[in-house]
């Protein structure tokens, strides 16, 4: 695949992906305002952001197949501590924007930030260690 059409493929499955998060965390919100909302809303996007994006990655980016569920698994697995990491810059920049600004549209600022930060470093990580 030509780099030009794989940035432009892998953007998409990104800004995907961070609507999926972001909309998920509206939703959680929406639905529960107690106690740990935003930190329960965070982690409800995070979940649904990462299987759309494995999803999105592993069929169109990487075209990788796994061979049996076991490997499907392992893949998974590995993926998503490869997402540990970047999940860290993702919620601290959105936590930060909150501290800083107690909005919600500006927290969801700093989770659009935080996740194209952690998106760019998390291609490297699986181009290398998840999907060779």
């Amino acid at each position: 695949m030509r780099t030009q059409h794989l940035v432009i493929l892998y953007m998409a499955f990104a800004a995907i992906s961070i609507a999926v998060n972001i909309g998920a965390q509206a939703a959680a919100i929406y639905v529960y305002t107690g106690p740990f909302s935003i930190a329960i809303s965070m982690l409800i996007g995070t979940a649904v952001g990462l299987v759309t994006k494995y999803v999105l990655d592993k069929k169109f980016i990487f075209l990788y197949a796994s061979e049996s569920a076991n490997q499907e698994a392992k893949t998974f697995l590995l993926y998503s501590v490869m997402g540990l990491a970047t999940t860290a810059v993702f919620w601290a920049t959105e936590y930060a924007f909150e501290l800083a600004f107690d909005s919600d549209s500006m927290r969801y600022v700093g989770g659009v930030i935080g996740l194209i930060a952690g998106y760019i470093i998390k291609y490297h990580l699986d181009k290398r260690l998840v999907f060779k």
